[in-house]
């Protein structure tokens, strides 16, 4: 079920994720490896891969909007006091090779390209594990290392002059449904409350299942959530929210987010029970 293109994960055998390392796509979309079907263990699937409101969402991944002014992110760039612009400035990330492989992982190594040159390395740690029959989790680490001999720096929309855009880093395109998911943290709810603000955990509840996205490392937890219901539903991480996030040459950033994925609408403590399980040592 594998190919050295493709990986799929499995939980107690049942597939639920594919892992696409060398998409077809334009540059313009800045093409990286994603995961795109995500499903429940019940076969519905979490994931929208290039929807026609924003055909640069690709599943679940890493995407930057601006690294040194490249766009790993896809689409337009915003430009400080001109907005949304399209420029020939998008990097793509390139899959190296599978430092291992198995039905519930995988450890990648990549390339972060632009400009016909390399400006991050980057090692994806992806394991999927089983909570519950009707729960699993997927842990995602992604470790970004400057490779070149100049300091570098991630910035978003919102630290180029766009409030409220801090998009950059793990993001999930969910699923587009009739009617918005719901969106809730331990002591907030809604797109407008649980926006932009860091919460140990993050819940999109939608017709009969439910994403749980939580920071599993202390760095992690204090980027803020940048959250998308009403527009499209989409939840990210935010690198660069006040400010751009430098990393000098050798250095290396280092995030860790655990979602799980189940069957079914959450209520606060069922969802904060299996992040607590999840991201248990």
């Amino acid at each position: 079920m594998t190919s050295n293109d493709t990986a799929v994960l499995r939980v107690a055998g049942r597939p639920v994720g594919r892992y696409v390392t060398r998409p077809e796509l334009s540059a313009r979309l800045s093409p990286r490896p994603y995961l795109h079907p995500v499903t429940t263990l019940s076969g519905t699937a979490v994931t929208e891969l290039s929807p026609a409101d924003h055909a640069h969402h690709l599943g679940v991944g890493v995407a930057v909007p601006d690294v040194e002014g490249f766009n790993f992110w896809g689409g337009r760039t915003y430009v400080r006091d001109q907005g949304p612009t399209e420029l020939d400035n998008h990097g793509s990330q390139r899959h190296v090779t599978f430092q291992l492989r198995d039905p519930d992982g995988f450890v990648e190594e990549l390339r972060w390209v632009a400009a016909g040159g390399e400006l991050l390395r980057e090692r994806r740690t992806v394991a999927a594990t089983e909570l519950t029959d009707q729960a699993w989790a997927l842990d995602l680490t992604f470790s970004l290392t400057n490779v070149t001999k100049d300091p570098l720096s991630i910035g978003s929309p919102a630290t180029n002059g766009r409030p409220g855009a801090a998009y950059g880093g793990f993001f999930w395109r969910a699923r587009k449904e009739a009617t918005p998911p719901d969106v809730f943290t331990a002591g907030t709810e809604g797109e407008t409350e649980a926006h932009g603000r860091p919460a140990d955990w993050l819940a999109l509840t939608g017709t009969g299942w439910t994403l749980v996205f939580a920071g599993a490392t202390e760095q992690t937890r204090r980027d803020p959530w940048f959250v998308r219901t009403g527009e499209y539903p989409g939840v990210g991480s935010s690198l660069a929210h006040d400010e751009r996030l430098p990393i000098p040459p050798g250095e290396t950033v280092v995030r860790r987010v655990v979602t799980v994925v189940a069957d079914g609408r959450l209520g606060r403590d069922a969802a904060a029970a299996l992040v607590r399980k999840a991201v248990s040592p």
